[in-house]
């Protein structure tokens, strides 16, 4: 009996020993996850993650008011996305893939019958997947934040910043880290 108690007690140390340690592998975790917020009438950018909350003046499409709906329109898409990549060799010194589009974008493309059924799959697929979607769809695509300046509108799109701030949000942001755009 005296056996049962010990290897119970033993059991019960290892078990919270262990729930302790997934907890604070959880936390740590966590405690690199980064969000970004874009609000485009304000021309503002914030990160908040890592204990750390900044915000930057962009630059946005040379069209910004209203959603992203096709390719070409030079808008700043609207919608709850994901950092896809890094890319450390762009040519707009640094740059953050935006997983652009996402389910409501396309739903309203599918709606206005402005993809086909084979665009709108491969999409969903991929949104599924949580992988970066085609980017050649006739809702265009290649929506990044990269830098080269803030001090106007004049991207195809992309959220745009100086160059220093781009530095610090590169370094902050992982892949997966959520970015939302709104108006």
């Amino acid at each position: 009996m005296a056996g049962d108690f010990h290897a119970i007690r033993a059991f019960r140390r290892l078990f919270v020993g262990t729930m302790i340690f997934g907890l604070a592998c959880l936390t740590i975790a966590n405690a690199h996850a980064g969000e970004i917020t874009v609000y485009k009438a304000k021309r503002m950018l914030v990160y908040q993650g890592d204990g750390v909350s900044r915000s930057f003046r962009i630059g946005l499409g040379s069209s910004p008011v209203g959603p992203k709906r096709v390719q070409g329109d030079r808008k700043t898409p609207e919608g709850v996305y994901f950092i896809a990549h890094k890319n450390p060799h762009s040519q707009f010194y640094l740059s953050l893939a935006i997983s652009y589009p996402d389910r409501p974008d396309v739903l309203a493309a599918q709606q206005a019958h402005r993809l086909s059924k084979k665009e709108y799959d491969a999409i969903d697929t991929a949104i599924r997947r949580h992988v970066l979607p085609p980017q050649n769809t006739a809702l265009g695509g290649d929506i990044f934040i990269h830098g080269r300046g803030s001090s106007s509108d004049w991207t195809w799109g992309c959220v745009a910043l100086d160059d220093r701030d781009m530095t610090f949000l590169f370094e902050h942001v992982q892949v997966g880290d959520k970015v939302t755009i709104v108006q």
